[in-house]
C-alpha cells in the first residue's frame, strides 16, 4: 500500500488538514478483503479513482456500494470495508469544525451518515472532477486536482471561530485537556460550548475527546503490530484497563484482542497511515 500525504494550500490550511492519496493494490485472492473502520476524530471527503468501495454498516448484513465520491459527517459506529483490489482514493481531512464551516449545517444531523458529494456539490461538477482525477498520473498531479477543486469552494467557507481553534487544540493534545479550559479558549459558557461543539462536531466534546483517545490507539494497532495493548494504553493516555477496553467495544465492536487477530489476517491497513 502507497499513501502519501499532503500538506494543503494556504488559502485552504484553516479548516482542512490534510490530503492524503492512497494507492493499494490487493492480492488477487478468491477471498475479499473486509477491513474494519472504526470512528476517528477526523471528518472526510473521500474520492475512489478506481472502482468504489462497498461498506457494511454496523447491524445490517449487506455491503452497500458507495458513490464514486463521498462526504463522511462524524462517526460513533464502525463500519467494515470490502476493499477492491485496486483500491486508489483521495481522502480529504478536516480540522474540527472544517467541515461544518464548508457545508453550513449542522453536523448533528450527519451523525453516523455517509453522503454522496455529487447532492452536495452537484452532478456536473463531480463528473468533471472524476474525469480529471482519472487522467491524472501521478500523486502529485491527484492532489493538485483536488485542490483546486476545493479552492473553487472557498466563497462558501464560513469564518473561522475561537471554537475551531479550541478544538483542534484538543485533538492536538490527543484528547486529553479539561473542558472548562477548552471552553474558555472558545469564549464560551460550558453550556455555549457544549450546544456549538454539538453543531459545529457533531457531538458532545467529552465524547469527541475519547474518540481523540481511542483513535489514537486504533491507529498505533495498525501501524505497530508487535506494541503491546498495554503499552499502547498507557501511550495513550488511559491508565485505566477497563476504560481502554470499553472504548473499543464502543467504537470498535469488539475487544482489543478480538480485533488484534481480525487484523492480522488483513492485507491492508486502511487508518494506519492517517495522520490528524
Amino acid at each position: 500500500m502507497q499513501s502519501k500525504f499532503y500538506i494543503p494550500h494556504p488559502l485552504l490550511q484553516d479548516f482542512i488538514q490534510c490530503i492524503m492519496v492512497i494507492d493499494a493494490q490487493v492480492p488477487d485472492t478468491a477471498e475479499p478483503v473486509i477491513a474494519p473502520y472504526p470512528p476517528t476524530p477526523q471528518n472526510s471527503l473521500f474520492f475512489y479513482i478506481e472502482d468504489p468501495i462497498k461498506v457494511q454498516f454496523d447491524g445490517q448484513s449487506a455491503f452497500i456500494q458507495q458513490p464514486r465520491s463521498v462526504i463522511v459527517g462524524p462517526q460513533l459506529t464502525p463500519v467494515r470495508i470490502d476493499v477492491n483490489q485496486r483500491h486508489k482514493a483521495v481522502r480529504v481531512g478536516f480540522h474540527p469544525g472544517g467541515l461544518h464551516r464548508l457545508l453550513g449545517i449542522s453536523l448533528h444531523e450527519m451523525l453516523d451518515g455517509n453522503y454522496d458529494a455529487a447532492a452536495v456539490f452537484g452532478p456536473v461538477v463531480m463528473e468533471r472532477l472524476h474525469q480529471q482525477l482519472q487522467e491524472a498520473d501521478t500523486m502529485d498531479a491527484i492532489r493538485d486536482v483536488i485542490e483546486a477543486f476545493l479552492r473553487s469552494q472557498l466563497n462558501k467557507v464560513k469564518p473561522l471561530l475561537p471554537i475551531d481553534r479550541a478544538m483542534l487544540q484538543l485533538v492536538q493534545q490527543e484528547g486529553s485537556y479539561p473542558m472548562e479550559k477548552l471552553a474558555s479558549l472558545a469564549c464560551l459558557s460550558l453550556r455555549q460550548f457544549e450546544r456549538q461543539c454539538k453543531l459545529r462536531i457533531g457531538m458532545p466534546p467529552k465524547l469527541f475527546a475519547r474518540i481523540v483517545r481511542f483513535s489514537k490507539a486504533y491507529r498505533m494497532r495498525e501501524q505497530f503490530v508487535h506494541i503491546s495493548w498495554t503499552k499502547i494504553a498507557y501511550e495513550c493516555g488511559y491508565f485505566d484497563q477497563m476504560h481502554f477496553i470499553r472504548d473499543f467495544k464502543d467504537f470498535a465492536g469488539v475487544t482489543p484482542r478480538i480485533l488484534e487477530k481480525e487484523l492480522a489476517q488483513l492485507p491492508i491497513r486502511l487508518q494506519g497511515p492517517m495522520q490528524l
